[in-house]
């Protein structure tokens, strides 16, 4: 992966991150700099990793599906393919609108679904579940944990009021 994909990917997850945390922000005006800054960078960088694993996921359930996968590299991200999840990222904060958010982060999952049908031999219906299934099993997994970490928050700042 090249370092201007890494770039984007992380600035895409940055992005993604403060669309979710900002709001939480609005409605909590007391919360400091450093909190949300301490909040924002690794979020960010899940979240960039995540993006990152969004092709590797596909390709990898397209080698499942198929009885003999073609050897290669695989599907991975270029410039040309990351620049609208990226312009996703910046203009689809959830704050906007869950359906925005869900059509641009489609219409990124079809961008990927060319390359990996051509990389791997399999037609672009089959590829593009593959693509769907990647992102959905990715999006679950971060909410899971997200979830996850508001339950452990909300826990330990009632611990602590205690």
């Amino acid at each position: 992966m090249s370092p201007a994909v890494v770039v984007l990917l992380l600035f895409a997850g940055l992005s993604e991150a403060a669309g979710r945390i900002l709001p939480l922000v609005a409605h909590r005006p007391g919360m400091s700099r450093t909190l949300v800054a301490g909040l924002l960078l690794p979020a960010g960088l899940v979240e960039g990793v995540v993006f990152a694993l969004w092709p590797l996921t596909a390709w990898t359930l397209a080698e499942l599906v198929l009885s003999s996968p073609p050897p290669g590299a695989g599907l991975q991200w270029t410039p040309g393919v990351v620049a609208p999840l990226v312009l996703a990222a910046v203009l689809a904060f959830p704050f906007l609108g869950p359906l925005l958010h869900f059509l641009l982060f489609v219409g990124v999952g079809a961008g990927l679904v060319g390359p990996l049908a051509a990389a791997s031999g399999l037609g672009w219906w089959s590829a593009a579940g593959c693509v769907a299934v990647a992102g959905l099993g990715l999006g679950l997994a971060v909410e899971t944990v997200r979830r996850l970490v508001v339950r452990v928050s909300a826990t330990e700042t009632q611990e602590s009021a205690a």
